[in-house]
């Protein structure tokens, strides 16, 4: 399921507009999203991290534009498609930026994810070598191959049921004819691990262009 926010105030926000009321009702009346918790909001600090590089890109633009949080929680392969082809006319509007949140591995033994290629020599660079998997299929804007990388691979990527969300609005855009491609911008980790007792996360920065 999909949570969209009760509250509708957030200290410094980039912009004072917050869920257009008809937005609102557009997505409620579907009866695939829940109203999120007090709680739940509260907790989730995802949003938080994003809204000073929003307020940053549209500083020139401010209270020219709304912002609709929408958090996107565990789902199976089939409610990807139906969230994806749901979301995907918005996504095809030039007027919507979509931004879709999400770190890659997270390894070490706290949190119960050490895979670890010897091929690749370093640990980190066995990692690596298993986000770059992904972001490459993630680049091919293909859903079905993502899915299947996961199943093998386990990757504790964070955002992959929202990402898959997008690869299916994505696919559901390219049966219309619109062309569109992605790209990985950067990559990172926290730290380098060199042994069982390190730990790191990754993060990666792509793009979706649609042409």
């Amino acid at each position: 399921m999909l949570d969209i926010p009760t509250v509708d105030l957030v200290q410094h926000m980039p912009t004072n507009k917050w869920i257009p009321p008809s937005l609102y009702a557009d997505l409620w009346k579907t009866g695939m999203f829940e109203r999120m918790s007090l709680q739940t909001d509260e907790d989730e600090h995802s949003i938080e991290m994003h809204l000073p590089y929003t307020a940053k890109a549209m500083e020139s633009h401010k209270d020219d534009f709304a912002i609709v949080p929408v958090l996107v929680g565990a789902l199976s392969e089939s409610k990807e498609q139906e969230y994806g082809k749901l979301l995907s006319k918005y996504l095809a509007d030039p007027s919507n930026l979509f931004v879709i949140s999400s770190d890659f591995c997270h390894w070490g033994q706290r949190f119960r994810y050490t895979y670890y290629d010897e091929s690749q020599g370093e640990i980190y660079r066995s990692i690596e070598h298993l986000d770059k998997m992904g972001m490459g299929i993630i680049e091919q804007l293909d859903p079905i191959s993502f899915s299947n990388y996961l199943k093998k691979y386990h990757n504790t990527i964070c955002g992959r049921h929202p990402i898959g969300v997008l690869l299916n609005a994505v696919t559901e855009l390219k049966k219309l004819g619109m062309d569109m491609n992605f790209s990985f911008l950067n990559y990172a980790q926290s730290s380098q691990c060199r042994n069982w007792q390190d730990s790191s996360v990754s993060y990666a920065a792509g793009a979706l262009v649609v042409h």
